[in-house]
């Protein structure tokens, strides 16, 4: 956010961004006067910049005034290596494990100390799940999390370890020394198991997707409830349809 700062010390480019920022922090319709409180630009200057948003397609003013995420942002969403083409190998071994299970099945990369779902499938009877595409999510505490978490490298492992861990429920896992117990059996076993970490009634199972240079690329996850009696019986399934996009990716 640019809240404080002067206008003139930011340049124009960082303002252009931080009114896109601004549709990350869980909200995907603005009115103007709301842009300018969240990037703390003038209102003038928000009224211009999203005008210039508007004109390029990435910005949409609706019929009410308010502002939502235009067209020409989904098209160049549609250009990231780890979006699209990937989601396109993914999907097909994703539409299986739904059949087999259906319930949410679920995709996701790391950004950062975050895990960003970039693909889902969920039924009507699938537990009921917070994720979303787009969404950002802390490794620690979900199924696709502790696989990305797990693999990544050292430095970030170490970020996420000495950082505050945040808890969703009373099963969250919050302790560093626990954590680092559980990621060590996720590389071990090729598999991850959260239980009830954010929704008391959701049980995840993840496993990787690998890269052409075999680092993980992705996690896979399918979502079932906690009182599923069968729930830890799914790793198996999850991590041959993860191995099957991973093969796939690589053009075996």
């Amino acid at each position: 956010m640019l809240r404080g700062v002067s206008g003139d010390s930011v340049s124009v480019p960082a303002k252009l961004l931080s009114l896109l920022d601004a549709y990350t922090q869980g909200r995907s319709v603005y009115t103007l006067s709301e842009l300018s409180r969240r990037t703390g630009l003038p209102l003038t200057t928000t009224h211009r910049l999203a005008g210039e948003l508007e004109r390029w397609g990435g910005l949409e003013r609706g019929a009410d005034g308010q502002y939502r995420i235009g067209l020409r942002m989904v098209e160049l969403a549609a250009l990231c290596p780890r979006g699209a083409g990937l989601r396109d190998v993914a999907q097909p071994f994703m539409q299986d494990l739904y059949e087999a299970t259906h319930q949410n099945v679920q995709l996701a990369v790391r950004e950062g100390t975050d895990g960003v779902y970039i693909e889902r499938i969920a039924g009507r009877a699938a537990v009921p799940v917070q994720t979303r595409i787009g969404a950002h999510w802390p490794l620690h505490a979900t199924g696709v999390g502790l696989v990305l978490l797990a693999f990544a490298p050292a430095a970030v492992q170490e970020a996420v370890l000495a950082a505050p861990l945040r808890r969703f429920t009373q099963y969250t896992i919050t302790d560093p020394a626990v954590l680092r117990r559980v990621l060590a059996e996720v590389r071990r076993a090729g598999v991850s198991f959260s239980d009830r970490q954010i929704d008391e009634d959701a049980y995840s199972v993840g496993a990787p997707v690998y890269d052409r240079d075999g680092s993980c690329l992705a996690a896979l996850s399918v979502v079932v409830g906690s009182d599923d009696p069968g729930r830890a019986s799914w790793g198996p399934a999850v991590r041959a349809a993860a191995i099957g996009i991973s093969r796939r990716l690589r053009g075996a």
